[in-house]
C-alpha cells in the first residue's frame, strides 16, 4: 500500500508491502525512501506538528511515539496522511535543466512539431446542445447527494440520440461498476455487461453519446473547473467514443451564500486540441501526489500564448455546452445497477406490481429493468426484441410476458 508523508518539503509517498508493520518499521522504510535519518523523525496523524517551532513543542506529539505500535491500530491505510517533522537538512531531486537557446543546441523534429503545436481556446462545441431526461437525471445525483453525500466520486456513461442539427438527448445513464475516492474515479469495466447494454440501447434506437460524473464536496473550494484527472478521463473516452458531439457532464454540490447546498449540473465538449494531445500521447498520465490539479502536465513543451510550456491550465481544454431537459419515454424508477445494494429478483415483482394498471410494455419501459432481465435472456434475439417493443410501445409478446412474470414470482 501507499502512504502520504506531508513534510514541511510537501507532500511525498512511501511504499509499504505490509500493512501490519510497526511505527518503527515506518521510520525504517522513511528512511529508506526518503533520506531522513530515523532519529530525526517525528511523525504523527495531528497536521498541527507541522506548526512546531521547537523541540519541546515536538514533544506534545505522542500519538506516533511508541515504535512498537502497529499502524493498523491507528487506523492508517492504504492513501492516508501521515504528517512528519524532522530536524536537520536534506537533498531532494529536482527537474533536469536542459540549455536553452538556438546556439549549440540542435532541432530535432519533435522540437520542430511542439513548435506547431499550439493550444489555444476553442469556442465552439459540435454539439447544439445536450438535454437531460429529467427522472435519469434526477436519479443520478439523488444517489450522490443522499447515499454518497457527495463524498465520493461517482459515475455514469451516458446514453441517447444526436440530431443532424448536433443536438445531444440523454435518455438513460448506465452506472458501471467502479470504485470512488474523494479525488479519483476508477472505472472497472465490464465488457460483458457493457456488451448488453449495447444491445439494449441498439433496440430502443440510442447510442453511447458522453460521460457523467460527479465532484466530491471537498473538491468544492479547489480553484479549477475539471482535474488534471478529470481531464484525463474524459478524453480518454471521447476519444473512444469516435462521436465528435460527445459530451462530458460534471455533477457538483455547490454551497452558497446562505449555508444551503445546491445541486448543479455543467456539461463540455473536450476540445479538439485535447483529444488530438490525448490521441498522440503528448499527457503525462502519471500524476504526482503534489502536483496542480489545474494543470495537465504534457511530455514536450507546447504552445500557449507566446510560451513554451509543458503546464497547460485545464481550461484550455473545456467547450462549454448548453444544458436542457426534457421527459423521455423510458422510466428510471426499477433499482440501478452496480450500486452499494445489489439488485434482487424481488426488486423485479415490486416494479411490475407497482405498475400494473399500465400496459406491460409501459410496465418494462426501464432500462435498468432491461439490463436485468437481459442476464438472464438470449443476447442476440430475446435482448433486441423487447427492446424494440418498448421503442416502438407495441405489445410485448406472450412468450416473453409469461417470462418475466414466471421470473419475478420466483421471489
Amino acid at each position: 500500500m501507499m502512504i502520504r508523508i506531508r513534510s514541511r518539503d510537501g507532500l511525498e509517498r512511501v511504499s509499504i508491502e505490509n500493512p501490519n508493520i510497526t511505527i518503527s518499521q515506518l521510520k525504517t522504510l522513511i528512511q529508506n525512501q526518503l533520506q531522513i535519518p530515523i532519529h530525526n523523525q517525528t511523525l504523527s496523524t495531528n497536521q498541527n506538528l507541522l506548526l512546531a517551532k521547537s523541540p519541546p513543542d515536538l514533544l506534545q506529539f505522542t500519538d506516533m511515539s511508541n515504535p512498537s505500535t502497529p499502524l493498523s491500530s491507528l487506523n492508517i491505510s492504504h492513501g492516508s496522511i501521515i504528517f512528519l517533522a524532522y530536524e536537520g537538512q536534506r537533498t531532494i531531486a529536482g527537474p533536469a535543466v536542459h540549455p536553452a537557446g538556438s546556439f549549440g543546441r540542435k532541432m530535432t523534429m519533435d522540437d520542430l512539431i511542439a513548435k506547431q503545436m499550439r493550444v489555444t481556446r476553442q469556442e465552439n462545441p459540435h454539439c447544439d446542445s445536450v438535454s437531460f431526461d429529467r427522472d435519469c437525471a434526477n436519479a443520478f445525483q439523488h444517489y450522490v447527494s443522499e447515499t454518497l453525500a457527495f463524498a465520493v466520486k461517482r459515475g455514469g456513461l451516458m446514453y441517447g440520440t444526436v440530431s443532424e442539427e448536433g443536438k445531444v438527448e440523454v435518455n438513460f445513464i448506465y452506472e458501471l461498476p467502479q470504485q470512488g475516492t474523494e479525488d479519483i474515479l476508477m472505472l472497472l469495466r465490464d465488457s460483458d455487461e457493457e456488451k448488453l447494454v449495447e444491445a439494449i440501447a441498439a433496440g430502443l434506437g440510442m447510442r453511447r453519446v458522453g460521460f457523467i460524473f460527479t465532484q466530491s464536496i471537498t473538491q468544492d473550494n479547489k480553484d479549477y473547473t475539471l482535474s488534471n484527472r478529470e481531464v484525463l478521463q474524459a478524453a480518454e473516452l471521447h476519444a473512444e467514443s469516435g462521436l465528435k458531439e460527445w459530451v462530458t457532464a460534471v455533477v457538483k454540490l455547490d454551497v452558497n451564500e446562505d449555508g444551503g447546498a445546491d445541486v448543479h449540473f455543467e456539461a463540455f465538449q473536450m476540445s479538439d486540441m485535447c483529444i488530438r494531445l490525448f490521441k498522440e500521447g503528448w499527457f503525462e498520465t502519471e500524476i504526482r501526489e503534489d502536483a496542480d490539479p489545474k494543470l495537465s502536465i504534457m511530455k514536450k513543451d507546447v504552445v500557449v500564448g507566446s510560451k513554451d510550456v509543458k503546464e497547460v491550465d485545464n481550461d484550455f481544454f473545456l467547450v462549454v455546452v448548453k444544458i436542457l431537459d426534457h421527459l423521455g419515454p423510458l422510466s428510471s424508477t426499477f433499482p440501478i445497477e452496480n450500486r452499494i445494494a445489489q439488485v434482487q429478483m424481488r426488486a423485479l415483482r415490486s416494479h411490475l406490481d407497482r405498475a400494473k394498471n399500465l400496459p406491460f410494455v409501459k410496465r418494462i419501459s426501464d432500462f435498468h429493468l432491461l439490463l436485468f432481465l437481459a442476464r438472464f435472456l438470449d443476447l442476440n434475439s430475446d435482448v433486441p426484441a423487447l427492446a424494440e417493443c418498448v421503442l416502438a410501445q407495441t405489445a410485448v409478446p406472450e412468450g416473453y410476458q409469461l417470462l418475466i412474470e414466471s421470473m419475478a414470482n420466483t421471489s
